[in-house]
């Protein structure tokens, strides 16, 4: 079985044990989210149920593995020829969870 959900403003495609890293959940390690942003199941071999759009009542319950920050993302910035450079970095903060379960 899997379900497409809504965290972050991004889409995710999960099943039952997978490992999912998406944008920072106030949540403690070991803590329990629930995630009622569904917008399809499917699997089993019957018809996928698409929301319209979302799926009512459906959820998709996960535990907090761990907090951490992505891989550094590097900005430059450069004028020609007026001796102007600035260098900055960015690392996003993201959280690690396993899909526990999904309920439709």
């Amino acid at each position: 079985m899997y379900a497409v959900i809504k965290t972050g403003g991004k889409q995710y495609r999960v099943a039952k044990d997978d490992y999912l890293r998406i944008e920072k959940l106030d949540a403690e390690v070991g803590s329990t989210v629930e995630f009622d942003q569904v917008l399809l199941v499917g699997g089993d071999g019957a018809d996928p149920k698409v929301g319209a759009p979302l799926l009512d009542g459906a959820k998709v319950t996960a535990e907090v593995v761990e907090q951490t920050r992505g891989p550094k993302i590097v900005i430059f910035k450069k004028r020609r020829r007026k001796n102007f450079r600035r260098r900055t970095g960015h690392r996003q903060y993201l959280t690690v969870v396993k899909i526990a379960d999904i309920a439709a």
